[in-house]
Formats: structure tokens, C-alpha cells, sequence
């Protein structure tokens, strides 16, 4: 794991600084959801941009689920670390959109899980459109927010909340807070450390009313244990103790996201027929 923060940080942000002088970039766009791994991702870039005369567009984009607390910490991570915020509340629309494109709609199960699942990837579908599009309005590219953990669980939308550039991609969730923590240490401004901070301690939740918690629909109490977990199946894939633990099997099961799309080669095409 992760101990020199200070060199993580430099390696982003140096990153981040030649990628868009090369690219030409005018905007840089994310959602701020009022979680921790958005909230680093504007802290991280916020100073990259402003130095480049570059915009830092960020979108508190809310539909039905989003609670009061989540909303209100996206506000101030908006406030303190894009140059463009707004909030953006798209429930009226997703509820018109779902009558469209979900089948037999009035006949589904509200309270069922799996239902609970389809309309959430409806709305980090929906969620995405509106980014992408503010994107491409603002000659821009739209941030990644996913870290190293959730891309194991395959714990994110297919064509959803997937971006183009992800600066912590490769990153633990537990070195994503401890990151955060750090960055939050070294800020002149305090009310802005305290907004990242407060989405350090926060329950993480993806937003979409699925459960109350990340960890709940993960299956484990912290993301500590969850690291470990993932970290030793990686170390040693044979452990068949191992490979029973709900998180094991969660990665298990997405491994089809992680290979997305799935084409064949063009040598199975073309080979011929074995006699």
C-alpha cells in the first residue's frame, strides 16, 4: 500500500498538467455526487486547471434517490474545488424516461432488489448522457471518478459513470481516503479541507437507492477488510477458502465488465474447421 502521499500527488497532477497542454483541452467535466472518490478527483484537478486557464466543470446531478446529505457535501466540493458548479436535478425527466424504455414497468416490483438494479443503471445512464453532452459543449473531456476496489467489484455501470481520464483508477479505496486525508492536511483553506473531509467520514453510497450503503451490497463492514480480501485473491487466485467470500465472488461474477466488449479474434473467425 501506498505511504508517500506527497509523490502521488505530484505524479497526478504533473499527469494531468501534460496531458491537457498536449490535448488541447478546453473543460474538464465530472459528477460530484457528494462521495469521496469525486471529491478527491475535483480536489486533484482544481489546481491543475486553474493554473492552465482550463474549466473545471462540475454537476451535482440528483435523480429521486440522492439524500440531503449527499447533495449538500457535492454543494461544497462544487464551491471549493471546480470553477463551474451547478446542480442539476433530472428526476422529472429519468420518471418520464423510465415509462419509456423499462418494460412492463407497471407490472415490476419496486422494493425488489434486482428492479432496484435495473433502474439504477438506468440512472447512471441517464446521468451520463448529461455529462458527455456537457463535454462536448465545452470542448472538454469528462473525469473518471472509479478507483482500483470498484473496478475489482465491478461495482459501477456499464456506459454509465465511466469516464475518459481516471487519475485514481489504480488506487485502493482505502488509499483513496488516505489520499484524501493528506490533501486535506496540507490546505490553507479550512472550510474547503473540512468539505473533503466530511466526505471521508460519510456513508458511501452510490446514489441510486439500491441500499443504504456501498458495503451492504459488497458484502463486507469496511473497505479495510475489503482491500485485504481482494489484495490476497490477487496474491494467490487458487485459494478456494478465499474464493467463497462474497467479495471474492462479487469479482468473480463482473469479470464480464472488465472485459467489455467481449470481440472475438479475428484468428477464431477465420481459422478452419478442424476435421
Amino acid at each position: 500500500m501506498i505511504t508517500d502521499y506527497n509523490n502521488i500527488i505530484y505524479n497526478i497532477q504533473a499527469e494531468l498538467t501534460e496531458y491537457l497542454k498536449k490535448s488541447g483541452l478546453k473543460s474538464l467535466v465530472l459528477g460530484i455526487s457528494g462521495g469521496i472518490d469525486s471529491a478527491v478527483s475535483a480536489a486533484l484537478a482544481y489546481p491543475v486547471c486553474k493554473k492552465l486557464g482550463v474549466k473545471l466543470i462540475g454537476r451535482s446531478i440528483t435523480i429521486i434517490t440522492n439524500k440531503p446529505d449527499e447533495i449538500a457535501r457535492a454543494k461544497l466540493i462544487g464551491q471549493y474545488f471546480t470553477t463551474n458548479f451547478r446542480e442539476v436535478d433530472l428526476s422529472d425527466g429519468f420518471q418520464q424516461l423510465e415509462k419509456l424504455i423499462v418494460e412492463d414497468i407497471e407490472q415490476q416490483d419496486r422494493a425488489d432488489k434486482e428492479f432496484k438494479i435495473r433502474l439504477g443503471n438506468v440512472k447512471a445512464r441517464t446521468r451520463m448522457i448529461y455529462i458527455y453532452d456537457l463535454a462536448s459543449k465545452n470542448k472538454g473531456m469528462v473525469l473518471s471518478t472509479d478507483n482500483y476496489t470498484e473496478l475489482l467489484l465491478g461495482f459501477w455501470t456499464l456506459h454509465g459513470d465511466v469516464g475518459d481520464y481516471g487519475m485514481i483508477q489504480n488506487l485502493w479505496k482505502t488509499e483513496v481516503y488516505e489520499l484524501s486525508r493528506y490533501l486535506a492536511a496540507q490546505m490553507e483553506n479550512r472550510e474547503a479541507a473540512k468539505a473533503l473531509i466530511d466526505c471521508v467520514t460519510a456513508v458511501p453510497t452510490d446514489g441510486l437507492g439500491i441500499t443504504n450503503s456501498d458495503l451492504e451490497q459488497i458484502g463486507a463492514a469496511t473497505y479495510e477488510e475489503v482491500d485485504e480480501i481482494l489484495i490476497a485473491h490477487l496474491a494467490d487466485p487458487t485459494n478456494a477458502e478465499l474464493a467463497k467470500h462474497p467479495v471474492i465472488q462479487r469479482k468473480l461474477r463482473s469479470e464480464f465488465k472488465r472485459n467489455n466488449p467481449f470481440n472475438l479474434s479475428r484468428a477464431t473467425i477465420t481459422q478452419q474447421p478442424q476435421n
